[in-house]
């Protein structure tokens, strides 16, 4: 289950594609188009050539996918637009304030509130928004997932426990250093819980086995038995997610 990086060419575009390779029987290739790239979920021993075929016949709808998701899936907030929270899709409303020298944003676990400025010049608004929300995701990162890493401590820890710092990572969930410092990316805190479980299993996982070897997946899998569920669902919640960029 170690993921591959290849790529391919289409017209003047190039397609990078991650090749995530399975062990179960079926014998399906399957083309996930995210924002984060184009993953490719194929039986252990499919042919790269194989493969790259699969996407040539594909590229056009890929690309035009993409497209569509640059334009649209990560504009960010917006009137009438639902913002995740906790694998939630919330909706979220807005008012203006002359008391509040900032954008405020709010949530009572079921809607945003979304507090203007009253004096607020009109092309800035949705910037701060956008950054409100940010900070917002941040803090709720930094209360949230410090505590499931404590959860699943117990179970997955090894060694001197590390720092868990929350980050402003672009193409991964989380990472971890070889000192034990464990960096999660804030927006994990837009997924359900189970896969906010997840990647912080992976993290923990790889405070003994670095890379992503079968004995690695068996770890992971013996803390977390669905895990190839895991990983389909947080797959397709990807293109979903706002604020990427």
């Amino acid at each position: 289950m170690v993921p591959e990086l290849s790529s391919i060419t289409h017209g003047d575009s190039t397609i990078e594609i991650e090749i995530q390779r399975s062990s179960r029987r079926t014998k399906t290739v399957e083309v996930i188009v995210t924002s984060a790239g184009v993953q490719v979920k194929a039986p252990q021993n499919a042919p790269l050539s194989a493969l790259h075929r699969i996407v040539r016949t594909r590229a056009t709808w890929i690309l035009d996918k993409m497209t569509h998701m640059q334009d649209t899936e990560r504009a960010g907030p917006g009137l009438g637009q639902k913002m995740p929270y906790l694998g939630r899709s919330l909706p979220v409303d807005y008012e203006r304030c002359d008391s509040s020298p900032l954008v405020r944003i709010e949530c009572d676990g079921t809607r945003f509130k979304v507090t203007i400025p009253q004096k607020t010049e009109p092309g800035s608004i949705m910037s701060q928004i956008d950054q409100a929300f940010v900070a917002w995701y941040n803090a709720r990162a930094w209360e949230k997932i410090p505590l499931t890493v404590d959860t699943w401590w117990p179970l997955m820890g090894y060694g001197r426990k590390g720092r868990v710092l929350i980050r402003d990572q672009k193409r991964r969930w989380g990472s971890c250093a070889k000192d034990g410092t464990l960096r999660f990316n804030w927006r994990a805190i837009m997924l359900d819980q189970k896969l906010i479980d997840y990647v912080v299993v992976h993290e923990l996982a790889h405070l003994r086995i670095r890379g992503h070897q079968p004995d690695f997946w068996n770890l992971v899998a013996r803390a977390l038995p669905n895990v190839n569920d895991l990983q389909d669902e947080i797959s397709k919640a990807v293109p979903r997610l706002p604020l990427w960029n």
